[in-house]
């Protein structure tokens, strides 16, 4: 008698090649564009490149615990890895305690290295937000609070861009499990109200803002960054200059190895080497949603929705940011830009998202 014809689930085979993929195609470069300012800083010009591949190890084997242990444990602990969030949002806005870098205080000293509490928090509140949407009885209040504490948090650090990545997954998930847009929408004048008020009493944010309306004010002030990205997605054309052939690393373009990663693969890479990081993360979406089709259950399904929705969500908005379809907001390309934080959660992320395909 035959064996019947298993077919594996659409995610499982695809999103370990793809992470695999763009977190190399990271290190990469992140060496290449570092290069300049390495040497400046440190006299080793793979300065940079080592501590983000050690960081990759790191992450690499908490890919691979995360895809082995039962995504369901993390059901029981959401409520922990919330207070715990919390409390490293609050001990990070203390002075002595934190590092304070182009005027916010967003990285906890822990003496070998420092850490983000903010990108903790996009992992531990999808996680919290899995479990509590999960639930049958009226969930609207309880998620509206957690969201408002965290946000708020968040936000007097300052940060703008975790900030709008969190609202943006916060609503996905919502939405994605099934519950009513009524109170959202009745409360939503509300959000915007205090969106805009906390952007314009910041000088900074206020900048950002009219910047993006008006690109030629201010060239060499607040608008100088924006045009250096534009500068180097242009220069590029089809092909690219060549690998490790960028202008701009030479301290003409700001954050060039985090926020500005992508300008530099645009000036290198060219629209084929753009294009080409943009289709991985729309294949990762798509293996995402394959794998929130697929979950054996409702809290695999919403932790799926909550963590595809934020990694892709601020791929989107990374990138939106660089050819100027929003104003900048300062968040890095996962996978892809500098940060042992950014890099560490992401690659968690995918190991739980790989668990959840492997359950099904």
């Amino acid at each position: 008698m035959a064996r019947p014809v298993v077919i594996p689930p659409a995610g499982r085979q695809v999103l370990p090649y793809l992470v695999m993929g763009l977190v190399t195609f990271g290190l990469l470069m992140v060496g290449n564009a570092s290069v300049v300012d390495a040497a400046r800083d440190f006299g080793d010009k793979w300065y940079y490149l080592k501590l983000q591949a050690g960081w990759a190890g790191i992450g690499l084997v908490g890919f691979w615990l995360m895809s082995k242990l039962p995504y369901r444990n993390l059901a029981r602990l959401a409520k922990i890895g919330f207070m715990t969030t919390l409390v490293l949002l609050t001990v990070v806005l203390l002075p002595g305690l934190s590092s304070r870098i182009l005027g916010a205080r967003r990285w906890l000293n822990l003496g070998l290295f420092s850490f983000q509490p903010a990108e903790l928090a996009k992992l531990t509140m999808v996680v919290y937000w899995a479990a509590l949407l999960t639930k049958s009885r009226e969930v609207f209040w309880p998620w509206v609070a957690s969201l408002v504490m965290i946000v708020g948090l968040v936000m007097l650090e300052p940060d703008l861009g975790t900030t709008i990545i969190l609202l943006g997954t916060a609503l996905t998930m919502y939405f994605g499990s099934g519950n009513q847009l009524k109170p959202v929408l009745l409360s939503t004048p509300i959000f915007l109200l205090v969106a805009v008020g906390l952007i314009w009493m910041s000088p900074y944010r206020r900048d950002r803002l009219l910047t993006y309306f008006d690109r030629t004010r201010d060239p060499l002030g607040a608008s100088y960054h924006i045009r250096q990205v534009l500068l180097s997605l242009g220069s590029g054309g089809i092909g690219g200059v060549g690998l490790g052939q960028s202008r701009q690393k030479y301290e003409f373009l700001p954050e060039v190895t985090t926020d500005s990663i992508f300008a530099v693969v645009g000036e290198e890479l060219g629209l084929i080497g753009t294009t080409s990081v943009i289709l991985a993360f729309l294949m990762l979406f798509w293996a995402g949603m394959k794998v929130v089709q697929q979950a054996p259950d409702q809290f695999g399904a919403n932790l799926a929705l909550g963590l595809t929705g934020w990694i892709t969500f601020q791929a989107l908005v990374n990138i939106s940011a660089m050819v100027a379809l929003v104003p900048l907001t300062g968040i890095p390309l996962p996978f892809i830009s500098y940060g042992g934080s950014s890099l560490v959660i992401a690659l968690l992320s995918s190991g739980i998202l790989v668990n959840i395909s492997r359950r099904n």
